[in-house]
């Protein structure tokens, strides 16, 4: 069995129970070196071989696994937060149902979860945002029709934005182009949950001076929304903050099929 495992934002004890009871039972491992951390290997039996994806083809990694497989092993393929975000295996599992090799996806915890626990953040707040778009810019890799950064960011939902930390300015002239205010809340998320995480607040108009200013051009999340603006109370700069409104299900008039309202 060929087990497909999101290994987590960062931090190694962030990888499920599953997933680490599967490395540890792992003959041969083919984790993505570039971005998991490299501490979740120490649950690697002795015995077990690590192969790092950063130096192969997809097809030199399918025929390690394929050829363990073969053999009876178990393979764990280690991959980046929740492989279904920007993994790179959908091809990775056509090629084994055309193989007939069998396999299972683990999924793991996405790093736009680590970033909105690092932002203390709920990406969703009832009359400010109920959607999040998750995107990134046009790069080497170009956007299909229809999901340019300025379409995705017209509906002026919640937006984490991937593999573009590198690109701020574009990303700002995007935003700006699209209707989304120059004043508008947004963050930088350097390596969520990982020890050396870091969190720099600006707006959509000083995205690009704030990652110059704090040497952010990588391995870094984008979130842009009125939520990040929005409290309780004040504003995390001390101004009157964007009030939203009170959960539903929890609020006493409203009744639910557990609890009838009391008031």
């Amino acid at each position: 069995m060929i087990h497909i495992v999101g290994a987590g934002s960062g931090a190694a004890d962030l990888i499920t129970l599953r997933g680490a009871r599967l490395l540890r039972a792992a003959d041969v491992v083919v984790w993505a070196g570039s971005l998991v951390n490299p501490e979740l290997l120490a649950e690697c039996k002795e015995s077990c071989i690590v192969y790092d994806s950063a130096y192969m083809t997809l097809e030199e990694v399918l025929d390690v696994m394929c050829a363990a497989d073969a053999r009876g092993e178990e393979v764990v393929r280690l991959h980046t937060g929740d492989p279904c975000l920007y993994g790179a295996i959908q091809e990775q599992m056509d090629a084994l149902d055309a193989r007939g090799v069998d396999y299972e996806v683990v999924p793991g915890v996405s790093s736009f979860c680590g970033a909105a626990a690092a932002l203390r953040q709920e990406y969703t707040l009832p009359g400010i945002s109920q959607s999040v778009v998750i995107t990134r810019l046009s790069g080497r890799t170009p956007m299909p029709a229809g999901e340019g950064m300025r379409t995705m960011a017209e509906s002026g939902s919640t937006m984490v934005i991937f593999l573009s930390s590198g690109m701020l300015a574009e990303l700002s002239a995007e935003l700006l182009a699209a209707g989304r205010s120059s004043d508008e809340p947004a963050a930088l998320v350097y390596k969520a949950t990982w020890p050396e995480e870091r969190v720099v607040r600006c707006t959509v108009g000083t995205l690009a001076d704030a990652g110059a200013r704090e040497g952010i051009d990588r391995t870094a999340l984008v979130v842009v929304g009125r939520v990040l603006g929005a409290r309780g109370g004040l504003a995390h700069n001390g101004a009157q903050a964007e009030s939203y409104e009170r959960s539903k299900l929890y609020d006493p008039s409203f009744a639910t099929g557990y609890r009838k309202a009391s008031s």
